[in-house]
């Protein structure tokens, strides 16, 4: 008999209205200063054809939820355990099948990850850029949808928008917004403000501040040598600015929970 749902588990979604903000790189981050406060963390990659969180954490995903699909591995057997003990899975084409497998591999996926969820304290959903039917699904299932944006005004105009797609198809959970990039502390607080105050007023969405990350070539460095950069300058002012964010999301509610487990949410969206 399957145990009850892990109710403590915290699920985060990290989206972004368009790509080329960092998001990826947040994920990691992010997972890696969760992981330190003594939480399992697992970091799911569900950007389809673009993922990369194998190369931010240097771990070899070679194998993702597609081979699990087809019965070549099990679950246990494609995750990769990278900095600060975080299990990361790549889902690769596994995401985008999962409208198309039968019920008997639906059930079987499911089964595996139902026990993944029970044995995690916080999984981080690294989903695809864009308003795409399974970025959305991660979306609407998750306990809290981080979303990050950058002072690029583009940036911004998709970052409201995937805000105004969440509202629209009636997300009950909390969203966040993360600026990274940004020149200054003080930019990036404007950044927050104007985003914020835009989706109050015309869509009545509250958006939480996670955190302000600045541009530094501490990053771009982290990034060549394949070393999360909250490892590779642990005393630095972007780790802090990592852990604070970190924090902060630990400290925020989760929405109340349904005896659906999270991946059955994803999948009911989907299909």
């Amino acid at each position: 008999m399957m145990k009850e749902q892990n109710t403590s588990t915290k699920v985060l979604a990290i989206t972004s209205g368009k790509g080329g903000v960092g998001k990826t790189n947040i994920a990691c981050n992010l997972a890696i200063c969760l992981a330190a406060s003594d939480k399992k963390v697992t970091l799911l990659d569900a950007d389809l054809g673009l993922g990369n969180i194998d190369l931010v954490m240097n771990t070899e995903n070679k194998f993702n939820l597609m081979h699990v699909i087809s019965g070549q591995k099990t679950l246990d057997e494609i995750i990769n355990i990278g900095p600060g003990g975080v299990e990361t899975i790549c889902g690769g084409s596994g995401i985008e099948e999962l409208a198309n497998i039968s019920k008997f591999q639906l059930q079987r996926l499911l089964d595996d990850l139902e026990k993944l969820q029970q044995s995690s304290d916080i999984i981080i959903i690294d989903t695809g850029a864009g308003i795409h039917n399974s970025t959305i699904s991660f979306c609407l299932s998750a306990d809290e949808v981080l979303v990050v944006t950058t002072p690029e005004p583009a940036s911004m105009t998709d970052a409201y928008a995937m805000i105004k797609v969440l509202k629209a198809r009636n997300y009950d959970g909390r969203i966040s917004l993360l600026v990274n990039m940004a020149s200054s502390l003080t930019e990036g607080k404007r950044i927050f403000r104007q985003v914020s105050e835009v989706s109050m007023r015309f869509l009545n969405v509250p958006v939480y501040e996670a955190g302000i990350i600045r541009k530094t070539d501490k990053l771009t460095a982290s990034v060549k040598k394949r070393v999360p950069v909250v490892i590779n300058y642990p005393n630095s002012g972007i780790t802090s600015a990592f852990a604070s964010a970190a924090a902060r999301l630990m400290r925020t509610s989760q929405k109340e929970k349904s005896n659906e487990s999270f991946f059955r949410k994803v999948v009911n969206v989907i299909f």
